[in-house]
């Protein structure tokens, strides 16, 4: 892999990271505690544990596997707390967890990038945990923003002030 292409690769990944989490603060300012842990379905995952999970993934996947630090995720957790956490509080959690894997993305070399290792069962290198957690957070920005949307029947704006009818060159 060369220079020029691992680090197009590191900007766009800490760029897909920052925009769902700009994403997720914007859907969040339009709800409430209430809603924060109301699940859609039986089923379905309250706002509150899509967050937690998708911390989960990003430490699991990005910050200990890509970072080769010990993986301490307990996935159940992830999805059995409900109303002990306040948005703010994750919110702060979510920033914290960005932060950390912009900053481990940043800081891996090539050869971590190229070597594979295993996580949750899958032989994966280092661009593909990247590939892998970046896609899994994209995929619950976009339940977050459709439930959000589905409950308050708000439009979250997240491209106010761009023009997104131009034509490529």
């Amino acid at each position: 892999m060369n220079d020029l292409i691992l680090n197009e690769f590191k900007e766009n990944a800490i760029f897909r990271l920052e925009e769902s989490l700009r994403m997720i603060n914007i859907a969040f300012s339009k709800i409430d505690e209430k809603l924060l842990w109301k699940s859609p379905t039986e089923k379905g995952m309250a706002l509150g544990n899509q967050i937690l999970h998708s911390c989960g993934n990003i430490t699991q996947y990005i910050i200990s596997s890509l970072g080769d630090r010990v993986d301490q995720r307990d996935r159940e957790l992830e999805f059995s707390t409900i109303g002990s956490i306040t948005i703010k509080e994750l919110l702060a959690k979510l920033d914290k967890t960005i932060k950390e894997a912009q900053k481990t993305i940043q800081n891996t070399s090539v050869s971590d990038y190229q070597k594979v290792r295993e996580v949750q069962g899958f032989n994966l290198s280092g661009v593909g945990c990247v590939l892998h957690s970046i896609e899994h957070f994209s995929y619950h920005t976009g339940q977050i923003a459709f439930w959000v949307k589905l409950q308050t029947n708000k439009n979250l704006c997240f491209y106010d002030g761009i023009d997104l009818t131009k034509k490529n060159h």
